[in-house]
């Protein structure tokens, strides 16, 4: 048996839970031979019902109506810890995820790892019950902090930035760890841009566009595409379509209009190498993209934040001087032709990315967890 068996739970409710916490396994087999992780997503301990409310509902939710999202988010976070709706809510958690304490026990971690509020939550009543007695750390994956996230039985907590931090203790949480929102080994590589733009077919010395679909595709990339192309300017689009085959065949057909300008890529696990030839990202501002951008020194215009989290996230990136925003199409067109116009300023805004970086934060969490255990 290793000497450390770590435990990292995440919940698939949006993919930046998961990638975190496929980060910190990945940095634990890379750089620690004592170490045994095993990452587990709690919707596969829940009942069926329980998590297809949970995944599906929250999904169609901020897609479909955001504006009520925002609201939910913004009343769950004022609302007291011992509310009773929150009595309540936690009640039919544990009620509908049993299985994951039969897992736990099968994996006898002596660390656990949540890079979600909803294990955390689940564990903390474990540990109040007297049925965990092994350190549980938590990693918030946004530039904010909730309400939700707020459980003072936690050992310590991980932070994306020193506000939060300050946030953390304002609550009163303990052990208050700065690292940064875990993102995997390959955005801390320096990577060659003129080899990752031929395997892309692109040119590596003409200015590059990167816009960003998400891994499902998401957002009308097509018309996005079509109206940057219609820029008088010198500078070539990478689109990431993720797995939406649809708006990839609608994107490879308009590159016939567009040659050597236009690139669409469907869905990659080597993203890395796509940002290496970026010059600027057009992307949603969730924490683990915008993580991702800032590590490879890639400034961005970020669109349609989710109400809530990614808002908070993009405030922060406009503060730091790192991002524009773009309230709508117009407003992006306007924001590329300025920093295409400037690219002084464009420069200004890639050197913030690189005193913001924080390429190893996995890592980071990795030793505060082994020295702690």
């Amino acid at each position: 048996m290793s000497a450390h068996r770590v435990l990292i739970l995440s919940v698939s409710a949006g993919a930046g839970h998961v990638r975190a916490a496929h980060a910190i396994g990945a940095y634990a087999e890379l750089e620690f031979r004592d170490v045994e992780t095993l990452h587990l997503d709690v919707m596969d301990c829940a009942s069926t019902a329980f998590r297809k409310l949970y995944t599906d509902a929250y999904i169609n939710l901020v897609n479909k109506y955001p504006q009520v999202w925002g609201m939910m988010y913004q009343i769950t976070s004022e609302a007291r810890a011992d509310a009773v709706m929150n009595q309540m809510r936690r009640a039919i958690e544990r009620l509908n995820t049993r299985a994951l304490r039969q897992r736990i026990a099968e994996f006898a971690p002596t660390t656990i790892v949540c890079t979600h509020f909803l294990p955390a939550e689940i564990l903390m009543h474990e540990i109040r019950r007297g049925r965990v007695h092994v350190p549980v750390w938590v990693q918030v994956t946004d530039f904010d902090l909730h309400r939700m996230w707020v459980m003072p039985q936690m050992t310590g907590y991980f932070a994306a930035n020193d506000e939060i931090a300050f946030r953390m203790h304002k609550a009163d949480l303990p052990s208050v760890h700065v690292t940064g929102i875990p993102i995997m080994p390959a955005f801390a590589q320096s990577l060659d841009r003129a080899t990752c733009a031929r395997e892309l077919g692109c040119d590596p010395h003409r200015r590059t566009l990167l816009l960003m679909g998400g891994g499902a595709g998401v957002g009308k990339l097509t018309e996005v595409a079509e109206s940057l192309l219609a820029i008088e300017a010198d500078f070539q689009l990478l689109v990431l379509a993720g797995k939406n085959a649809s708006a990839l065949a609608e994107l490879q057909q308009l590159a016939t209009r567009y040659p050597a300008r236009l690139f669409p890529q469907g869905f990659t696990d080597q993203v890395e190498r796509v940002m290496a030839c970026a010059d600027l990202a057009i992307t949603k501002p969730g924490g683990l993209t915008s993580s991702e951008c800032l590590a490879m020194g890639v400034p961005m215009i970020v669109h349609s934040p989710i109400p809530g989290q990614e808002e908070r996230n993009a405030d922060h990136l406009i503060e730091q001087g790192v991002a524009l925003k773009a309230i709508d199409a117009i407003a992006m067109e306007y924001r590329v032709r300025e920093l295409l116009a400037h690219p002084d300023r464009l420069a200004r805004m890639r050197e913030r990315t690189r005193a913001l970086a924080r390429p190893h934060a996995a890592l980071d969490v990795l030793r505060v967890v082994l020295a702690k255990a």
